[in-house]
């Protein structure tokens, strides 16, 4: 169930970043309002996880998925290029989050 909760974490470090970026310098109040709840929702729940999850295997698996799930909607908006290069570094990351996985367990 950490795992599980560690992820769901992860993928909230996303959408605080791309809050944080619409929140125009926490100038615009819905985005900043966003970044907030979501940074809440994410501290939280790595924090959680934690408990369980070693803290050196937990946070660099909590900060690779929020990158990959930061990356996948910066693709999928537009904002970034995808290109076979950054797809290939994106895919070592998911190996990397599964071997620690492997290992922790």
């Amino acid at each position: 169930m950490a795992w599980v909760v560690l992820i769901v974490s992860g993928l909230f470090e996303a959408v605080w970043a791309h809050a944080l970026a619409a929140s125009d310098g926490l100038r615009r109040l819905g985005p900043s309002f966003v970044f907030v709840a979501s940074l809440a929702l994410s501290m939280s729940g790595l924090g959680w996880a934690l408990k369980s999850i070693p803290v050196g295997v937990g946070y660099a698996a909590w900060v690779g998925v929020g990158a990959i799930a930061t990356v996948a909607y910066s693709f999928a908006s537009g904002a970034e290029t995808l290109s076979l290069p950054k797809v290939v570094c994106l895919a070592a990351i998911v190996g990397g989050i599964v071997g620690l996985k492997l290992l922790t367990d």
